[in-house]
């Protein structure tokens, strides 16, 4: 049974290391879609240091933050090092990313289905991620009990 946790552990990291790799591979594209996500004022001071300091626009550091939270997470899943702590730091990035990228509610029609079944599906990595948050860092085999 321990083999099969492991197995599936990393089979399901592969789509955060997959999924972080593209974004940091084409972050224009990347920075394009975070500009969706709107910060609350009192923020702006410190993210504009933050572009000041790094020379990048805010978007493309969200972009950068986004791909490296995805793919260190995912391998650390996979390593089973720390992968409670790290699951945890998923569920909060799905479900950022639910909120802002897969935002049903706001929409009509075909556009409104297709992001209510990706809201599902990110829905059911969070239960995924809650369920490895939840294990223990190793499978305990119940030994029989033997009467002597």
């Amino acid at each position: 049974m321990p083999a099969f946790v492991t197995l599936g552990r990393i089979l399901f990291a592969v789509l955060f290391v997959f999924s972080g790799a593209s974004k940091l591979l084409d972050l224009s594209a990347t920075a394009q879609m975070t500009e969706k996500i709107v910060l609350p004022a009192i923020v702006a001071p410190y993210t504009a240091q933050l572009e000041t300091l790094t020379g990048m626009p805010w978007a493309q550091l969200l972009a950068i933050a986004s791909g490296v939270i995805e793919v260190v997470c995912g391998l650390m899943i996979a390593l089973n090092f720390g992968a409670r702590f790290f699951a945890i730091i998923l569920i909060l990035f799905v479900a950022a990313a639910t909120f802002y990228f897969h935002d049903f509610w706001n929409q009509a029609g075909p556009e409104a289905r297709g992001n209510l079944v990706h809201a599902l599906k990110n829905l059911s990595l969070i239960g995924a991620l809650l369920m490895i948050a939840g294990s223990s860092r190793t499978a305990k085999i119940q030994e029989p009990a033997y009467d002597v």
